[in-house]
């Protein structure tokens, strides 16, 4: 059960960025890049990279191959938002074949990483997954406020919604 539901939120992931980003396409690019104080990340963009940001370090972590060059997590590694949500959906296709080919003992197998300030640790892969998610979640959240703090109509990213598409 718990792979079939990380494969699930895999594809929830996948679908609630493709979403979000599609209503952040929406936008004046002033309105999508204005700093906002409610924004952990100055604004809809810099959330938006945060986001493909901290999915590519464990991703990396969990394939064994951390990216390079990532020097803060306010980095901004796309400067357009065509750019980035091409990056965002390749990120999440591979997100998906990652997770997808996660048998029982990928799953418990340890993680270990260091952190962004240098300090070493590990988890069972489902762990890691679990924290990317929940994750995912937490700023998918402030995204979408920020988009309503825009005036756009924030669409509706929660999980029934998404099942409802694939039923």
């Amino acid at each position: 059960m718990l792979g079939e539901h990380l494969r699930t939120m895999a594809r929830y992931n996948a679908w609630a960025n493709r979403v979000l980003h599609d209503r952040a396409a929406r936008l004046t690019e002033a309105a999508y890049r204005q700093a906002r104080p409610a924004a952990f990340f100055t604004s809809i963009h810099g959330t938006l990279n945060h986001l493909l940001l901290v999915d590519r370090l464990w991703f990396g972590r969990l394939a064994g191959a951390p990216p390079e060059g990532i020097e803060s997590l306010d980095q901004i590694l796309y400067d357009d938002l065509p750019a980035l949500t091409a990056a965002r959906q390749a990120e999440d296709e591979r997100i998906v074949r990652l997770v997808d080919g996660l048998d029982a003992a990928g799953l418990a197998a340890a993680c270990r990483y260091t952190d962004t300030q240098g300090n070493p640790g590990a988890l069972p892969a489902w762990q890691v997954l679990t924290t990317v998610f929940n994750h995912q979640t937490h700023h998918r959240g402030q995204a979408h406020a920020l988009l309503k703090d825009a005036g756009a109509d924030p669409p509706s990213l929660d999980l029934p919604v998404y099942l409802r598409t694939i039923a």
